[in-house]
């Protein structure tokens, strides 16, 4: 199996390269690296479109569709040749060492593997505590309301089997796409399972997570996956 690694990058000058090194001198599995370029208006472009030129398995994909996280991570699916994808954030908040965790768990035999804040050995450091309150309670009570095996749907780490991105249909217009793809790949018979991981919040450059605006796309996922469960 081939990885595909996805970055979607609005605005991420300060971070890329960071980002881009880092994970070529740290996954070892055979993977492309498929960097979306979300209509930024900054250097991203240009630095990704040097760094192509070191490294061969990294392509600039421009996001034809709309601005947006959920836009740029489905045109980084669109764009990729692997059997099995994974977005990671081009922030440095992923723990990269994580990777290797989630290749492991999908060459178990699951579909979904996630990585889970809410762990005994996995960590969330920095950024809002109300943030970290609310994909805590998503987490816990979907594990405990509808039994979907992972204490972190909230979170955008996750490495996915194409088939599974190729069976779902997507409508989410935000960061709530991760979870969106789990609950319905885990209402299809999909094997999901969890790893540890640790987020840290980003120490350069501006986030685009606007808590407000996407609250009301995770709650619409959150109510539809209660009423899915209860219908059977």
């Amino acid at each position: 199996m081939k990885l595909s690694i996805i970055i979607p990058a609005y605005n991420e000058e300060e971070n890329i390269d960071d980002v881009i090194t880092k994970i070529e001198s740290s996954v070892t599995i055979e993977h492309e690296l498929v960097v979306v370029n979300d209509h930024s208006i900054d250097k991203t472009a240009q630095i990704v479109s040097g760094l192509a030129n070191i490294y061969k398995n990294v392509l600039l994909v421009e996001n034809k569709r709309d601005k947006g996280f959920a836009n740029a991570i489905r045109t980084g699916f669109d764009a990729s040749g692997g059997e099995v994808v994974i977005p990671v954030m081009g922030d440095l908040c992923d723990d990269l060492s994580t990777i290797k965790l989630l290749w492991d768990k999908i060459n178990q035999g699951f579909d979904v593997a996630c990585g889970c804040r809410y762990t005994k050995e996995g960590g969330r450091f920095g950024g809002s505590r109300f943030k970290a309150m609310l994909s805590g309670f998503a987490g816990r009570s979907m594990y405990y309301l509808i039994g979907i095996p992972t204490h972190d749907i909230a979170n955008a780490f996750k490495m996915y089997r194409k088939k599974v991105i190729q069976s779902v249909e997507i409508r989410a217009k935000g960061f709530e796409i991760s979870m969106e793809v789990t609950l319905k790949a885990f209402f299809q018979g999909f094997k999901i399972g969890e790893v540890p991981t640790v987020w840290r919040e980003r120490t350069r450059g501006k986030s685009s997570f606007k808590v407000f605006k996407l609250l009301p796309g995770y709650i619409r996922l959150y109510l539809w996956a209660i009423f899915r469960s209860i219908r059977g």
